[in-house]
């Protein structure tokens, strides 16, 4: 046998006829690779069972017994481990049938040594890709988890009901302002979740039109519309056995609602023009920063879709109100850029932190990464002082004005504005809070450069 190197694997033969099983083995090992063989469908259960493979070759053809029937019990046992289908039988519909079964590639008895090791190699590098991007997932976990601890009350309380809902499959809307972190919550919600193992993919529903919007979603069929030149998948088959995240969803247009309630209400949906009614196997997670009851209100979105989506209900909180996690925030995000960027920053000075601390966050962990990064990318030395933070002096926390305090009415509307605007859910509700027209409000950001 070949000495193990690094890219030898742990490796199950399924074949009822030994010969093979013989000749496949010392195949293998002379590869480098250990290898376990199983004669029927029980013996090689019950090896799944007590050992870890990487790669099974099974044989479509297993005494009376059918390969086909084994592939998804060994799937159950080893949801990650890559199968190759072997047979003498070759056809089209066997191949297909094995693919969608789940099996990872199709193999035709008789076959080379050389055949063998290259389709063996193959999976196996897929496999290794595999483990590379879970092991880059989980690296995103940790840096995303900064955002998801707290020391807060309110991020607390949010993140006891967001453990609580992981592991089911109950619909979740996410709420709160603009950059509280509502898509790294969804995405929480699907690395703790059973789904887990499969994607997590977003609609963002603003971006389009409700045409391409439903075409995205769903998918269409050729010639469905001008400019559908070959059939689409949408986004809902992309994550079929995962999550797809609803992003921006008080955004979808009024025509597509109807649509969107049926396929929350019971995951069927038609591609665009497509006749043939598919059911989906996905989990939905949305999220917005505008008002939805007042929408429904002012009939721009629909009643019974607002129901449908608000089965479990998570407000973020924004980062005025996490004010305990905003020193823990700011040294996470530096160590991550300090890292990515190869840059000599590693704290803040104390003035630094008063700094962060003080300063009202509009933008919420959106823009403290932001104003962290330019500080990372920016600074010479080791520790980042206040300098070095594109902060607005007016607008900290100690900096508020009281009613009599020794300022310009320009410098108190555009405190005003900043305020409101930071506590809306959209720039019509500022508006109409500050009572002026949106037009007005346009003109007065540009004005003070909010």
């Amino acid at each position: 046998m070949a000495e193990e190197t690094e890219e030898s694997a742990r490796i199950l033969l399924v074949d009822d006829e030994q010969n093979i099983l013989r000749t496949f083995r010392l195949c293998l090992e002379d590869a480098g690779h250990r290898v376990a063989t199983a004669s029927d469908a029980q013996q090689a259960e019950e090896l799944v069972q007590r050992d870890v493979f990487d790669l099974c070759f099974l044989d479509l053809r297993l005494g009376d017994t059918s390969g086909m029937d084994l592939l998804p019990v060994l799937r159950q046992y080893a949801p990650w481990m890559r199968t190759i289908m072997v047979t003498a039988h070759s056809s089209i519909d066997s191949a297909l049938e094995a693919i969608r079964a789940g099996a990872a590639d199709y193999l035709v008895k008789p076959c080379t040594a050389q055949q063998l090791r290259m389709a063996a190699t193959k999976q196996l590098r897929s496999r290794r890709l595999e483990q590379r991007v879970e092991a880059l997932e989980r690296e995103d976990c940790a840096t995303s988890s900064a955002e998801m601890d707290s020391a807060s009350p309110s991020m607390k309380k949010v993140l006891d009901t967001l453990r609580a809902v992981a592991d089911t499959d109950a619909t979740v809307l996410i709420l709160g302002e603009s950059g509280t972190g509502k898509g790294v919550a969804a995405r929480t919600i699907h690395r703790c979740s059973p789904r887990s193992k499969e994607q997590f993919v977003t609609v963002n529903c603003p971006s389009l039109s409700a045409e391409l919007l439903e075409s995205e979603l769903f998918g269409h069929k050729k010639g469905a519309f001008t400019g559908a030149t070959e059939n689409k998948l949408g986004r809902v088959d992309q994550a079929e056995g995962g999550t797809i995240l609803l992003d921006e969803v008080g955004d979808v247009p009024l025509p597509l609602q109807p649509k969107l309630l049926r396929f929350i209400q019971d995951r069927e949906y038609e591609r665009v023009g497509d006749p043939v009614t598919r059911r989906a196997n996905v989990r939905i997670v949305a999220a917005t920063n505008r008002d939805l009851g007042e929408m429904v209100k002012s009939g721009q979105f629909r009643e019974d879709l607002l129901y449908r989506l608000n089965v479990i209900t998570l407000m973020m909180p924004s980062l005025r109100e996490r004010i305990e996690d905003l020193p823990h925030l700011a040294e996470q995000f530096l160590l991550r850029f300090a890292n990515s960027y190869r840059r000599p920053a590693r704290a803040f000075t104390t003035t630094a932190v008063a700094a962060i601390r003080a300063y009202a966050w509009p933008g919420n962990i959106r823009e403290l990464q932001n104003v962290i990064e330019r500080a990372v990318i920016l600074s010479p030395s080791e520790q980042i002082d206040v300098s070095m933070l594109s902060i607005p002096e007016t607008s900290t926390r100690q900096g508020q004005p009281r009613i009599g305090d020794a300022m310009s009415l320009e410098d108190l509307e555009k405190i005003h504005i900043r305020g409101v605007i930071a506590t809306s859910s959209s720039l019509d509700a500022a508006a109409k809070t500050l009572g002026i027209d949106v037009s007005t409000l346009y003109r007065k950001r540009k004005q003070y450069e909010l």
